[in-house]
């Protein structure tokens, strides 16, 4: 049997994730359910794009549910009491600067679940987190990214 995938998160992580399917199970299945239900009551259904969105959506956020059912099922809560307080980590806060002159950088390392780079949280999968985990302050670190190699220099670790 294959082993089941880990999804390490924060407790915020996983709190938004819990509201997330509570709102789809609680409120959002509810309502399209009952668009399905008044779809149906136009009669023919081939021609009915009503029902075809409705049932499409459906499909979608079941998808969703089943989804975030499994992330949560194997969620693993990122723990880093026993992590020297400079060292980066899954849940912390690293800020580095390419060398040699740019402007410092600020990322929150979070579980591929709960990664949103618009706002600053990257995958602990993704190439700079990759690179970065282990690391302590001071260290220069080389990270592979699309166009060659950038040097960093990490400057703080935040819990």
């Amino acid at each position: 049997m294959a082993e089941e995938k880990v999804f390490p998160m924060t407790l915020e992580g996983k709190d938004k994730l819990e509201a997330e399917l509570e709102e789809l199970k609680t409120k959002t299945r509810p309502e399209i359910i009952e668009r399905i239900k008044i779809a149906r009551s136009f009669g023919d259904l081939s021609e009915n794009s009503e029902y075809e969105s409705a049932k499409d959506e459906q499909s979608m956020v079941e998808g969703r549910i089943s989804t975030i059912e499994n992330m949560l099922h194997n969620a693993e809560i990122i723990d880093n009491d026993n992590v020297a307080t400079d060292e980066v980590s899954v849940g912390r806060t690293v800020v580095f600067k390419e060398l040699p002159d740019e402007e410092p950088e600020e990322y929150t390392i979070v579980g591929a679940a709960e990664s949103d780079p618009m706002v600053g949280k990257i995958s602990n999968d993704s190439p700079i987190a990759q690179a970065l985990l282990g690391k302590k302050v001071g260290d220069h670190v080389m990270i592979s990214i699309p166009v060659g190699e950038m040097e960093v220099e990490i400057i703080e670790v935040k819990n």
